[in-house]
């Protein structure tokens, strides 16, 4: 009898409902993201349903376990909680998996078991502290998934690629007036994690202040004049920052900005290399295949935000162009660690 196996994949976490697609990305089983599922099938930890998936390089290292029986493994934890995951069923682990995970901070655990060929995740159930318990806080239906070791241990590789320390801090200044858009980013940004204040006295932070800052939005009411000075504050203090020079009109299009900027220097590893839109196409470059997931923006009736999926599938190497489609003033590009943004010409 043949083996069934689950596909596996990464792409960006979106809950309905959004106006924001929130990054990081999550676990793709079958095509459908898991959180997804295990909302189906039963409540959420509130700060996972909050603010959905926050891996860290120590979970994620924890879900490339060794051939063996393998153990239970947190798959989704509050983003405050930065310790490892561990087999928090082990008696050997109870005492730092309970300081881990103190009462209220739950999590959504799963038994993760491996050979040379094969990888499960089976029995997930919902705790607070070990010994977890399925039959009572699980979620009936979801699992076991079975899938192709390779296939696997590629992806976590890819979301560990994307968990570097190369990253830049997350945390923006926002320099302007505390005018609404901005006041609504900071908030936005806050609830994905990404620290944001807003101000007009960057130019006299101290140095070390100025490095905790991996990008800088200006809003248009902002001169040269004092532009130049923040860029010079952030060069005097040796810190390489990405910086917002046009802000979108739109908050879903500033975020994703937002993010671009926040992402490490171009270091010849990036898998999206190019996007530009005009004449009712836009034009992406991919450097590696990836899934890519394309949304355009523009105003509706009442100045009412439009958003409309492109695409969103696999893509080989090379040049490729997608159809946009009428009244898109944005086109944003996606893929796991990875945000480009393009104006519309035209």
């Amino acid at each position: 009898m043949a083996v069934e196996y689950a596909t596996f994949a990464l792409a960006p976490a979106a809950h309905a409902g959004d106006e924001v697609p929130r990054e990081p990305p999550d676990f793709v089983v079958d095509g459908t993201p898991l959180l997804l599922r295990l909302a189906g099938a039963g409540a959420l930890p509130p700060p996972v349903a909050q603010r959905g998936p926050a891996p860290t390089a120590a979970r994620v290292r924890a879900l490339l376990p060794p051939d063996g029986p393998g153990g239970r493994q947190v798959i989704y934890a509050c983003p405050q909680c930065e310790e490892p995951a561990g087999a928090v069923d082990e008696p050997s682990r109870r005492a730092d998996a309970q300081a881990h995970h103190p009462a209220g901070c739950e999590v959504i655990s799963a038994v993760v078991e491996s050979d040379r060929t094969d990888v499960v995740w089976r029995d997930f159930a919902r705790q607070t502290g070990p010994p977890a318990d399925p039959a009572c806080h699980g979620y009936p239906g979801i699992g076991p998934f079975r899938f192709r070791a390779e296939e696997y241990r590629a992806v976590l590789r890819r979301l560990l690629a994307g968990l570097s320390p190369a990253a830049r801090p997350r945390r923006v200044l926002l320099v302007g007036p505390r005018v609404a858009l901005f006041a609504r980013l900071a908030a936005t940004l806050r609830t994905l994690g990404t620290g944001a204040d807003i101000s007009r006295d960057a130019v006299r932070a101290h140095p070390d202040e100025i490095r905790t800052y991996g990008a800088v939005a200006f809003d248009p009411a902002v001169g040269e004049e004092e532009r130049a000075a923040v860029r010079a504050a952030f060069a005097a203090a040796g810190h390489d920052a990405g910086f917002v020079e046009a802000p979108a009109p739109l908050l879903a299009v500033l975020v994703a900005q937002v993010e671009q900027a926040l992402q490490p220097p171009p270091d010849g590893r990036r898998r999206l290399t190019g996007l530009a839109a005009a004449a009712g196409e836009a034009r992406l470059e991919v450097a590696a295949a990836c899934r890519v997931r394309l949304t355009g923006y523009g105003r509706g009736p009442l100045r009412r935000p439009r958003v409309r999926e492109l695409f969103d599938d696999g893509l080989e190497p090379g040049p490729h162009r997608v159809p946009l489609g009428a009244r898109l003033a944005f086109v944003v590009a996606r893929t796991y660690g990875e945000v480009l943004v393009a104006r519309v010409a035209g």
